[in-house]
């Protein structure tokens, strides 16, 4: 190895995962980290560590200089870019060889040369590698945009040529939506990448979204990894990813593997790289096109490594160093089936709005060679709304497919946390789903499945009332027993001091009462500390509680008591009828997060001491979902609007958030303007009803 300390230039879970394999082959690690990532886990991790600036990534992750300057000052040999930030900039890595370092990744002409989508198209065609029609012109004035849309016909991509992760994408459906689609996705793409250049591209639906993974070295040796499905996406974004791709015919899958690495000797490529494909499956056969190259490793590189047993840092590594690739392609040959799940701190039920905020728990199922868990965050760390709400990856293998999802659904299902919103559910909502377990994915299959996907509110069901109400009872302090003195005798044999609802002459009983939306739910609960008090067959200490399904015996015991982040945590034993259940209850401020059999339910304890809050008050108050900028607003005070007009736009978390009208309403008075800087819950524009 031509150099013994490594500095990663990232952070979170790529920052750890580097670090990881870095260490493992005996290199010192040197983490870099902004102002608000001082403690975070990929710092710990290291064995130094470099602030290189505030918040805002283009002051730390995304500027060279500083990131090269705390390359110096630790005696880095080597720079890994991990993805995202400066992991594609070619002038980062020409800067990097420029001061004697090794760039862990492929050439700044090979970065150049896949950087621009519209560039990467032309190079690919005269390869011979098939792409998807569109127009990928140097004209970007509206008239040639129109005329080349009218060409290639609707529905039609509107997409940056420097874009990634869905930013700077829209979808367009006729003529009549085509310049405000531009005008966005020009917007987004400027935001995002300081580069507004954008290009159409015909939209193939339904379609699968399927990407290869290739190495190659110095020696000029070029492989494949065979195969990823990457189908399902939300806001063209991934969150589940499987290797190999379901139901793919074997001539497909070798074609795709030759079409790849052809792309990659190409551009003389080196290290490892992603060729993405759309797989056209809209009449039963399988043509694919390049949609773009990716000059890094990808997000979900850890499905490849699970099913050929290989650790693709380390073949970065080595690769960079100057050695060859350790395996041909004839030594590769998938085995089994990989699955991963991208756990992000984002609301479903709110259009995946990111959900910036504080993890007060997280409990992770144990990894195993079978599970292998990837993430830079821990209990007690905040999600801010300056980088990728990305938390964790669950990576799950299994003999087939089958086996796979299944041990992937265990282990959503087995992941706790609490604090920021979370799409732990909708992802186990996936995985379940009929759909995705006979391998009918493709890129519209969460719009396809919506409504199961994403239901509206349920009710709080029996046995999440049931289980608050028995951790209440358990775990209540003496002065909040009904019938008992409220003086603290200190006295442990006093009834006066009992919180078992003892009562002198009658049986005892409590209502207790949690809020679920605007509806109060009840629950009476029946206990007494002597055999048969309820009736035939019931234990000591037992209750019965009249619930809003019937009446249900429950008895239970508390494990353990945690205080930590500035929440309690209970682990509760209950026995409702005969059936035994675990549950974990996360006491927070003014709610309780209830985590039982992958079930996560929000409970609201009703407090007769805090009064509602006005609600008359707050009628018509549009706030802010959280901290951005304002970069658009539509409309004007007086103004008339419709149900799900947009009244501004909002980007935060480097995406553009439309924020529409709940209701059909008259504009009373606007709170923003365009430019501002908003905090979270600030008032953006009242509506009044006209």
């Amino acid at each position: 190895m031509s150099f013994d300390t490594l500095l990663v230039a990232n952070r979170g879970e790529i920052a750890c995962r580097v670090m990881g394999t870095a260490r493992r082959m005996g290199l010192r690690c040197v983490a870099v980290y902004s102002e608000p990532d001082a403690g975070a886990l990929h710092v710990r991790m290291a064995d130094d560590a470099c602030c290189i600036g505030p918040a805002r990534a283009s002051e730390s992750y995304l500027s060279a200089q500083r990131i090269l300057e705390a390359a110096r000052r630790c005696g880095a040999g080597a720079i890994h870019p991990g993805y995202g930030f400066l992991s594609e900039n070619a002038d980062f890595a020409e800067a990097c060889r420029g001061a004697g370092l090794v760039f862990v990744g492929p050439s700044a002409d090979a970065i150049r040369a896949m950087g621009s989508k519209d560039a990467a198209k032309l190079i690919m065609e005269k390869a011979g590698v098939p792409v998807v029609p569109g127009y990928h012109g140097e004209e970007q004035g509206a008239a040639a945009l129109e005329e080349a849309a009218a060409n290639i016909g609707y529905p039609l991509l509107v997409k940056a040529v420097a874009g990634g992760g869905g930013r700077g994408m829209r979808e367009v459906a006729s003529a009549a939506a085509l310049p405000k689609a531009l005008e966005a996705a020009r917007r987004e793409a400027r935001g995002a990448f300081g580069n507004d250049h954008l290009l159409l591209e015909k939209l193939v639906s339904p379609a699968r979204h399927v990407e290869v993974q290739i190495f190659a070295d110095a020696q000029g040796s070029v492989l494949h990894l065979f195969e990823r499905d990457c189908s399902i996406q939300r806001r063209h974004q991934k969150v589940i990813e499987e290797a190999p791709a379901p139901g793919l015919s074997a001539k497909t899958r070798s074609a795709m593997g030759e079409a790849a690495v052809c792309a990659a000797r190409a551009i003389a490529y080196e290290g490892a790289g992603t060729v993405e494909f759309l797989l056209d499956c809209s009449d039963g056969d399988e043509r694919f096109y390049f949609m773009e190259m990716n000059t890094r490793l990808q997000v979900e590189h850890p499905v490849t490594e699970m099913i050929h047993g290989v650790d693709l840092v380390e073949w970065q590594l080595r690769v960079a160093a100057g050695e060859p690739l350790p395996l041909g392609q004839e030594s590769l040959a998938p085995h089994g089936h990989a699955m991963e799940a991208r756990i992000y701190a984002e609301d479903p039920a709110r259009r995946f709005l990111p959900s910036p905020g504080t993890i007060v728990h997280l409990a992770e199922p144990p990894a195993s060679d079978a599970l292998r868990i990837e993430t830079g965050v821990v209990a007690g760390d905040t999600i801010t709304v300056h980088y990728d709400p990305m938390l964790a990856k669950l990576v799950a293998w299994g003999a087939d497919r089958e086996a796979a999802r299944r041990q992937l659904a265990a282990a959503l299902a087995a992941y706790e946390i609490a604090g920021p919103a979370t799409n732990r559910s909708f992802l186990s909502r996936v995985v379940t789903h009929p759909a995705f377990a006979a391998g009918a994915v493709h890129t519209g299959f969460i719009e396809e499945h919506r409504a199961q996907l994403l239901p509206p509110p349920a009710p709080l069901p029996d046995r999440a009332l049931a289980l608050a109400c028995v951790d209440a009872i358990l775990c209540r302090t003496p002065s909040a027993s009904r019938g008992s003195a409220t003086r603290q005798a200190g006295d442990p044999f006093s009834p006066w001091d009992a919180a078992d609802g003892w009562l002198l002459n009658a049986e005892g009983w409590d209502e207790l009462v949690f809020a679920d939306g605007d509806e109060e739910l009840r629950v009476r609960v029946h206990y007494s500390s002597e055999p048969g008090t309820l009736g035939p067959g019931a234990a000591p200490g037992e209750y019965r509680m009249e619930l809003p399904g019937g009446e249900q015996r429950v008895r239970g015991r508390v494990l353990e008591r945690i205080a930590r982040h500035g929440v309690e945590i209970h682990r509760l034993e209950a026995w409702l009828a005969d059936t035994r259940v675990a549950a974990t209850l996360v006491h927070r401020a003014d709610l309780i997060d209830l985590f039982c059999a992958g079930e996560h339910h929000v409970l609201v304890p009703h407090d007769p001491r805090h009064s509602v809050c006005d609600e008359a008050e707050a009628a018509g108050a549009i706030v802010t979902p959280m901290p951005g900028k304002i970069t658009r607003v539509f409309v004007e005070a007086g103004q008339r609007v419709k149900k799900g007009e947009p009244l501004l736009v909002l980007e935060a978390m480097k995406m553009e958030h439309t924020i529409a009208a709940p209701a059909a309403a008259v504009v009373e008075s606007l709170g923003c303007a365009v430019g501002d800087q908003v905090e979270e819950g600030a008032t953006l524009v009242v509506l009044g009803s006209g």
